[in-house]
């Protein structure tokens, strides 16, 4: 679909400096590329706007895709000046809006309450698309039993582990960073601490060997002696046990980006948002510390949404076990 063809399919109206926008019945990630160039040329064709109203009153399919270019869309209004207002939400995209977090951050209109996705998962609208991961009861079953276990390894491990990175270099010991899943949302990852404390701080100063929206170096001098043997034997990541209990990640999925990661994103990479993040995942069982372009990231990411079934999670499962304690085990 060509952004010309879509731009003639939406129905506008102007009201004196407020424009009417009468969203389309998808917005995927068919629909999202084009709509984000739309967007910006309706601001820039209509330079004296001060608020655009996007009304979703026929709109039925958002995914992944369709979120990334409305925040996109939202902030690049935010930074003209102008108003971006989002109305008649049907269940359906007040669905996904709430999954994906953004009842406190986009324009909603005070009638459309926000709901709970953990119950719209449950009985929710079936004209819903969302990724069969989520819904699937027995990969939460499967990722409740793994967090329990794992957090019983964790609790044996921490105080070996917290005297050893404590006496190697001062200060806490765990690291938290805000990560995104599904549909963008956000939340705190946990990890036992393997950089200098102030590692967020003296990133700028590390050159990225990764090409695109990620980053990596091998020989990060951040990384301390401690550090360096728990991300080689994975142990930094036990305490994302907690995130899969609680239902922020998965034991498999794809790699939880960071918020300025997302930013570089073009409005077709939200795609890899569609599932919940994992501890482990395509990236990990075919060599992560090889890794280095985005774009192959991306793909090892959708492919895992294309061939995702329950017995497919564990085959990656029993791989991320044999990689761990191969020799070519390395850090994410």
């Amino acid at each position: 679909m060509t952004t010309l063809s879509l731009a003639s399919s939406f129905q506008t109206t102007r009201v004196g400096d407020v424009l009417l926008v009468q969203m389309l019945p998808r917005l995927s990630v068919i629909e999202a590329p084009p709509f984000r160039k739309i967007f910006q040329d309706w601001l820039e064709e209509q330079a004296d706007l001060t608020k655009i109203v996007l009304d979703f009153g026929h709109t039925s399919v958002v995914d992944s895709s369709g979120i990334g270019a409305l925040v996109s869309s939202y902030r690049l209004a935010k930074k003209r000046g102008l108003d971006l207002l989002f109305w008649g939400l049907t269940p359906q995209v007040k669905f996904v809006f709430s999954l994906a977090g953004l009842e406190q951050t986009l324009g909603l209109d005070a009638a459309t309450d926000a709901l709970n996705p953990t119950d719209l998962l449950k009985t929710g609208p079936q004209q819903v698309q969302i990724h069969p991961s989520v819904r699937s009861r027995s990969k939460r079953l499967l990722d409740i039993v793994g967090g329990f276990v794992g957090l019983t390894i964790t609790g044996i491990l921490f105080v070996p582990l917290a005297i050893a990175i404590r006496l190697d270099s001062p200060g806490p010991i765990l690291f938290s960073q805000v990560r995104c899943g599904v549909m963008g949302r956000q939340f705190r990852i946990w990890k036992f601490r393997s950089m200098v404390s102030d590692a967020e701080a003296l990133k700028s100063s590390v050159k990225n060997e990764a090409s695109g929206a990620f980053f990596k170096n091998d020989r990060d001098p951040r990384i301390t002696r401690v550090g360096r043997f728990i991300r080689k034997t994975s142990l930094d990541e036990f305490p994302q046990f907690w995130n899969v209990l609680i239902g922020d990640m998965s034991l498999i999925g794809t790699r939880p980006p960071t918020p300025d990661e997302i930013e570089q994103y073009k409005i077709p990479n939200w795609q890899r948002l569609d599932v919940r993040p994992g501890i482990s995942g395509e990236w990990q069982v075919k060599g992560r510390s090889k890794v280095r372009e985005f774009e192959d990231v991306i793909q090892m990411d959708l492919n895992y949404q294309e061939n995702w079934s329950f017995t497919y999670d564990l085959k990656l499962l029993i791989k991320t076990v044999l990689v761990v304690f191969s020799k070519d085990s390395g850090a994410v």
